[in-house]
């Protein structure tokens, strides 16, 4: 497995062309791979996130079985000059080592783009829909939901700084929360996909369930930058 970073220039049209389309920057990253044809079946996960940092810092985050070539990508919404004098343009990390280094009690700090979700029947007799989560606590709820299939718990604060009629227990925040408008394929019909970034604290408490979700993603909308947790050390 490998854990890659690339830094896109926010300066570029090709940048705001790709941050502005999901699909666009779904299909980038996919061509990656050279080996991984488009048409096949089979194909293997691949994750990504965007980071938006700041106005001018835009992170591309890749988790991948395959070690891709961003080659394109530098040229496209990268420094293609800087690139041809010295590194590539990106970075890429054997990630398996790290995963294989998780120990269940380990802290980290970690951020998660997700789609949070839930399914509801707006009136008897009709099938369920799938909706998404609107507020902070309703979407801090959905992670919590999945921690303990994820083989992580997140960390909650200590006493003095809980405000617990708020539901304000655990050290994790939402921030960045989006949506993502577009036609899928031919369809004439409009898409649209709500997305929110968690940061926050974790322990481990099943390494074999939390590499699962780190390699295979969390939630639903991968193929929209969604479902990708990375994990820092804790200070």
């Amino acid at each position: 497995m490998y854990l890659t970073r690339f830094r896109l220039n926010a300066a570029r049209p090709g940048t705001r062309r790709l941050v502005a389309s999901p699909q666009s920057l779904h299909a980038a990253v996919m061509s990656s791979f050279p080996h991984a044809l488009p048409t096949a079946t089979d194909r293997p996960r691949v994750l990504w996130r965007l980071d938006r940092n700041a106005a001018a810092e835009l992170q591309l985050y890749v988790v991948s079985p395959d070690r891709p070539d961003l080659t394109h990508l530098v040229e496209q919404a990268g420094w293609p000059a800087a690139a041809a004098a010295g590194p590539p343009g990106w970075q890429t990390y054997d990630y398996a080592r790290f995963l294989d280094s998780l120990d269940k009690g380990s802290v980290w700090n970690f951020r998660l783009t997700a789609n949070p979700v839930h399914h509801v029947r707006v009136r008897d007799g009709q099938p369920v829909k799938r909706t998404p989560h609107v507020t902070a606590a309703h979407q801090i709820s959905w992670l919590l939901d999945r921690q303990e299939a994820g083989g992580f718990r997140v960390q909650e604060k200590p006493a003095e700084r809980r405000h617990t009629e708020h539901g304000d227990v655990h050290q994790v925040i939402v921030h960045d929360q989006r949506s993502l408008d577009f036609r899928k394929g031919g369809s004439k019909q409009p898409v649209t996909v709500k997305t929110v970034t968690y940061d926050g604290r974790l322990e481990v408490t099943d390494a074999d369930a939390l590499r699962r979700i780190l390699t295979q993603g969390l939630g639903k909308a991968k193929a929209y930058g969604c479902g990708l947790m990375t994990l820092a050390p804790a200070q």
